[in-house]
């Protein structure tokens, strides 16, 4: 995987947390440069820690689901991104505080995490550098986070919809990727 690759899926991973950055963004009075590094260490710290734990979880499965791999990674991309669409449309919006702390980031860190888990379950099964993938993952997801919370106050929530939206298109056409290069 070359790191356009590992950029693009980085940048579809980073908008569940840009979103919810967003609506932290929206909720503050003043956005101050600490908030906005709290907000991007917190999602960025979360999105690249969650690929190293799901790529070592996948390494040791691995062998039990060689033969289908590729339907394996096709099918946690496309179902992560449909998700992330489903959840743009239908999903109920959160509601969100003043607070940026630890306490108030933790949950929406881990939350908008889960799906760096399941790629880093994918990549076990793909020729990645997980530490370099994960690197990437997570300086994405910073600055996305970062800028995303200073977006959020300063335009509000006409932004939020459509990074989830296209997030979730990114993961479902690199599935779709993963796919059709192994019949190729």
């Amino acid at each position: 995987m070359n790191f356009i690759e590992i950029l693009m899926i980085s940048i579809g991973l980073a908008m569940d947390a840009f979103a919810v950055a967003i609506c932290k963004g929206i909720s503050c009075k003043e956005v101050t440069r600490k908030k906005c590094m709290q907000v991007g260490l917190a999602f960025g710290g979360f999105q690249a820690f969650m690929p190293l734990l799901g790529f070592y979880i996948g390494a040791g499965v691995r062998k039990l689901f060689f033969a289908i791999d590729h339907f394996i990674v096709f099918g946690i991309l496309v179902v992560l991104g449909a998700n992330m669409i489903y959840e743009c449309f239908c999903g109920k919006s959160e509601k969100m505080d003043d607070r940026i702390n630890f306490s108030s980031l933790i949950m929406p860190a881990i939350a908008t995490s889960i799906d760096a888990l399941s790629v880093g379950i994918t990549f076990a099964f793909m020729r990645v550098n997980i530490w370099f993938a994960s690197f990437v993952i997570g300086i994405v997801a910073f600055i996305f986070s970062s800028i995303g919370v200073h977006i959020g106050n300063t335009v509000g929530n006409r932004s939020e919809k459509k990074a989830q939206l296209l997030g979730g298109i990114i993961l479902i056409f690199m599935g779709i990727k993963v796919l059709v290069e192994h019949f190729i």
